[in-house]
């Protein structure tokens, strides 16, 4: 089961590396923000990987407060690029 973990944790950090070309190469700035989210999303799951492979359950309390970070930074990227496009 723990090397499944592991398996697991290279393949979605290199959906991450794939992830941040397409937030730095995207042609648009929604995709930007779109993989910016999903780079977020996946690192939260990795974080709770590596809990779960160290057995230690603060890791826990990381993931969730990067998640509660993540979130409120992506409702403030879409507001300002919200009120940008309204001018």
């Amino acid at each position: 089961m723990q090397s499944f973990i592991k398996i697991s944790a290279v393949i979605l950090s290199v959906s991450v590396i794939l992830c941040m070309i397409r937030a730095i190469i995207g042609p648009e700035t929604a995709d930007r923000i779109i993989a910016v989210n999903v780079v977020c999303t996946k690192i939260i799951v990795i974080i709770t990987m590596i809990s779960f492979l160290l057995e230690e359950s603060y890791f826990i309390d990381v993931a969730l407060t990067y998640a509660m970070i993540s979130f409120i930074a992506s409702i403030i990227i879409s507001k300002t690029i919200g009120a940008g496009e309204e001018e």
